[in-house]
Parts: structure tokens; sequence; C-alpha cells
């Protein structure tokens, strides 16, 4: 591993631990309209897509399901109020990004979560050190597609070389991979060690302090 002067950062799995609060709002909604809930680690592999992908996961046969719709608003309306209730920064994390700033690094966020809930979670936790925070919206392709990065860099005034992308999932390599950045997969989030492995991770981290030094 070595030194970057550029990190994009994934929200959650990477920086933020989410999964109790995105749990506890997929349930709400799939009881608002009559389905059957989900364990935590049922929700832990429908995350990474954006939100419609998630509640498609969720519900029974998906988009194709009458209660689709109702079950997505539903979702948004309860999250945009619970999104803080148990999610937390990892250990560690705090102090990396503190560190990182320390040394003059260019940092932002690019997440598939829906875009306030990015914008206002990199507001209570980050203000200090991320600059950029982009989440999904209508107006630019989700990841895996490279935009949502190409944007960040953009706004940091920046370009790709000096940068590197992290992030917890297949979804977060394939996006590196698609912007032509490399790419450190962090082990402490969504998705273990092997399946990270088998979906193309090279690098990988045990621990935020690593992200700072090889």
């Amino acid at each position: 591993m070595k030194q970057y002067d550029t990190y994009i950062f994934d929200l959650d799995g990477t920086l933020l631990y989410t999964l109790d609060d995105l749990t506890a709002s997929v349930n709400h909604a799939m009881r608002a309209e009559g389905f059957k809930g989900h364990t935590v680690e049922e929700v832990r592999m429908m995350v990474g897509n954006g939100v419609r992908k998630l509640i498609e996961r969720a519900v029974p046969d998906g988009k194709e399901n009458p209660r689709y719709e109702e079950t997505y608003q539903e979702f948004i309306d309860h999250y945009m109020k619970h999104s803080m209730d148990t999610t937390r920064p990892y250990p560690g994390i705090m102090e990396t990004l503190a560190e990182l700033k320390r040394r003059g690094k260019r940092m932002a966020v690019v997440s598939n979560k829906y875009c306030k809930a990015t914008e206002a979670l990199c507001r209570t936790f980050f203000k200090d050190y991320i600059s950029v925070a982009i989440g999904e919206s209508e107006q630019v392709r989700k990841k895996p597609a490279p935009d949502t990065v190409l944007e960040a860099l953009r706004r940091l005034d920046t370009g790709k070389d000096g940068a590197v992308y992290v992030g917890d999932s297949e979804v977060d390599i394939a996006t590196a991979r698609n912007c032509g950045l490399p790419c450190i997969s962090v082990l402490w989030g969504f998705r273990d060690k092997d399946f990270l492995i088998e979906n193309g991770a090279t690098t990988l981290a045990n621990e935020p302090k690593e992200l700072v030094n090889a």
C-alpha cells in the first residue's frame, strides 16, 4: 500500500457502521406494507447498489410487486428520521481522517446512499474532514459507473493521478476499475475477505490506520 494525495471514500461499511439503522428502516417499511422483515445479515448483502435496489431486493417479486413504490417511500421517510439512531464511525476512522487532513490530503465521499442522507451524515460526522459528499440522485449515474467519482475529483479540483478509491464492497471494486483508479478494500465493512478477493480485490486494509501509510 502506498501514500496517495486524494482519497475518495465509500460511506456505508467504510467510514460509518450503518447496518442497524438500515435494517430498522427496511423492516419498518416492510411491516407497513404487510411484508415479512429481514435479518441484519440479510440486509447486509442487499445494500451497496442504492436505495431502490435495496428495496427491490427486500420486497417479494421486487419492482414487480404492486406495493414496491409505497415500500420505497416508507423506507425513505423512516430512514431520513432515523439514519443516526445507532450509526457511528468505525473505530479508528476519526483518527485516520484527522491524520490524512494533517498531511494535506484531499478527501471526498461518494456513495450510492440517497443523496440527502449522504450529505446529512457527512455534515454530522465528518464536517471537519470531508469537503465533498456525493450520493445517489437522478442527475448522475450511480456506482459502479464512474460519474460520481469523476464529479468528486472535479469538485476537489484534482485529477486521477495520486487518487485512490476506498470501499468495502464489490461495487466499490468495480467503481474504481471503471474510473481507472486503484482500490483499497477494507475488511471491517459489509463484505468479508474471501468475497472481496473473489470479486477482484487486490489491496486490503485490516484497520483504518493502514490507509495512512504502507
